[in-house]
């Protein structure tokens, strides 16, 4: 399967995994990059997945459903524009021949959830995590708890290292700007910004990351990382757990 990221908006991804013949979208918040990208290559799109409700993820879904030749799939607690086949954690999304495990991730919208595709013929498992880890970052708390986003990115940190994170926004620089400032020591985090910023200046995306990676450097990974709780607990973290440092961390990203 070809993994493509189809720009969308001023910084939004729709990934597309595609055989040649058959394709699946991930939150098609604008149906023109998706019909753009299926009549250049052929493909008949067999499936839709969405991880939440927020219109730059289903706002494409009205223009797509007549080109769409199977399911939507989306998060059985959060109100997807219908008809759609609702998901929950550890429920399977069947499509193009593909099995996307489903879980739970909620902390950015109340019912969040993540496709996972495991590894296939020698690739790496895949990551579809909407907006609730982004590289070097997390979504924003709009509708849930830090502690809900700190258990479900450590969900997400348990997944095998070579896990490819198809985030949903090229956030990347400005997310590591924050990190360094919160974690100045890390030298794979400074050898990951040069990167970054070498793949942007040549026009390319810094996406998608790895789960090993986003352990190595992403502070909203790292919250039991002795200079992050430091950090943490400079800007207010009540104590050194991971829903508190979490907090502080996310409230001081928010007027970075």
């Amino acid at each position: 399967m070809k993994l493509i990221a189809l720009p969308a908006f001023s910084d939004n991804y729709i990934w597309m995994l595609h055989d040649g013949q058959q394709a699946v979208v991930v939150d098609p918040g604008d149906a023109a990059p998706v019909r753009a990208a299926l009549d250049a290559q052929g493909l008949a799109l067999a499936a839709i997945l969405v991880t939440h409700h927020h219109p730059d993820h289903v706002g494409g879904l009205a223009g797509l459903r007549p080109l769409l030749q199977g399911p939507v799939f989306g998060p059985a607690r959060e109100a997807i524009p219908q008809p759609f086949t609702p998901l929950a954690d550890g429920d399977v999304a069947q499509a193009a021949g593909l099995a996307f495990q489903v879980i739970d991730v909620p902390g950015h919208t109340a019912g969040h959830i993540a496709y996972v595709l495991p590894a296939q013929a020698g690739e790496a498992p895949i990551l579809f995590c909407g907006d609730t880890l982004f590289s070097g970052g997390c979504g924003r708390l709009f509708e849930g708890t830090p502690a809900q986003m700190h258990a479900s990115l450590s969900r997400l940190a348990a997944l095998p290292g070579e896990t490819r994170v198809c985030c949903a926004h090229e956030y990347t620089e400005s997310n590591l700007r924050f990190a360094r400032a919160v974690e100045p020591g890390n030298a794979a985090l400074a050898d990951y910004s040069a990167s970054c910023r070498q793949l942007r200046a040549d026009g390319q995306p810094t996406l998608p990351s790895t789960i090993a990676r986003e352990r190595a450097i992403n502070p909203f990974m790292r919250c039991d990382a002795a200079d992050v709780i430091s950090a943490a607990a400079a800007r207010g973290a009540a104590d050194r757990s991971g829903p508190a440092v979490l907090g502080a961390l996310r409230e001081w990203k928010n007027h970075f």
